[in-house]
């Protein structure tokens, strides 16, 4: 695993910084509250999803309402459209498009398989950028979709490469949510994963997250050497077997990560952006 960071140690935001505004965090808990599994929620839901007590959960819904984000359907609360401009915000003034999506298209296109690049979040990967083949999948990803790291080798490959007190930290939170057999739930079980994956620079997954999922992902590092993202390449079983999509797409994948890491060196706001 990667080399300890003195002062990027993972921390749950807990208002420890004098000016650590809390009422914005309540207010961004409640927007993220809503999902695909709960597009709309009464009032007392969302207080009980967010943890919130209901008079604080109201004034947050109220004020988002009169923001235009939040909207109300008899007494169900659900978003609005207006939700969109933040993400869309970070992807223009990102320059995602020009940096990230050319070498994930390029991969997609020469191997037929869903390309993406993720971030840490908490516990789990975030995707920034993600190119997608007309196949369907049973669990589908794209821009803003979050899967628990320890289920995917998006997010094995990310951990693997992060400094000691970071992956540390981030075992802690052990064990983990089951998906299927396959899944790695435990922190013995895990850490030896990770120790492998530093070693080898590479993760690959079979029905780790669900069935008939293989894919295989390496680390994107910055320029001080420190990891920021991973990127993958996903498909079914029933098009590859896991050995061989490691053998064809590991090459692949390593010359995009080169692409990328060269073209954040150019757009170095992006590259600070995406750093855990």
């Amino acid at each position: 695993m990667g080399s300890p960071g003195a002062d990027t140690a993972m921390k749950e935001p807990g208002g420890k910084n004098p000016e650590y505004l809390s009422t914005l965090e309540r207010g961004l808990r409640v927007l993220k509250a809503f999902d695909e599994d709960h597009p709309e929620m009464t009032l007392s839901e969302v207080a009980a999803k967010t943890g919130l007590p209901p008079a604080v959960a109201r004034r947050c819904l109220i004020t988002l309402v009169e923001l235009g984000y939040v909207g109300q359907h008899e007494r169900k609360f659900l978003l609005r459209p207006a939700v969109l401009t933040i993400g869309s915000a970070f992807l223009a003034s990102m320059q995602i498009e020009q940096v990230v999506l050319p070498p994930l298209q390029h991969l997609r296109d020469q191997t037929g398989d869903s390309a993406s690049l993720c971030v840490l979040s908490g516990a789990e990967i975030l995707y920034v950028a993600h190119v997608s083949t007309d196949r369907r999948f049973r669990v589908a990803a794209g821009v803003g979709t979050r899967f628990p790291f320890h289920a995917t080798s998006l997010g094995k490959a990310l951990a693997a490469h992060l400094p000691e007190d970071e992956c540390t930290a981030l075992l802690s939170r052990a064990p983990f949510q089951r998906f299927t057999e396959r899944t790695v739930t435990e922190r013995p079980a895990l850490a030896d994963r990770l120790h492998l994956i530093a070693e080898r620079g590479y993760d690959s997954a079979l029905d780790e997250l669900d069935y008939g999922i293989v894919s295989v992902a390496v680390p994107i590092f910055g320029r001080d050497k420190r990891v920021i993202a991973s990127i993958n390449c996903s498909t079914s079983t029933t098009r590859i077997s896991q050995d061989e999509l490691v053998r064809t797409r590991l090459p692949l994948l390593r010359v995009a990560a080169g692409e990328i890491e060269a073209a954040l060196k150019r757009w170095p706001t992006l590259e600070a952006s995406l750093r855990p």
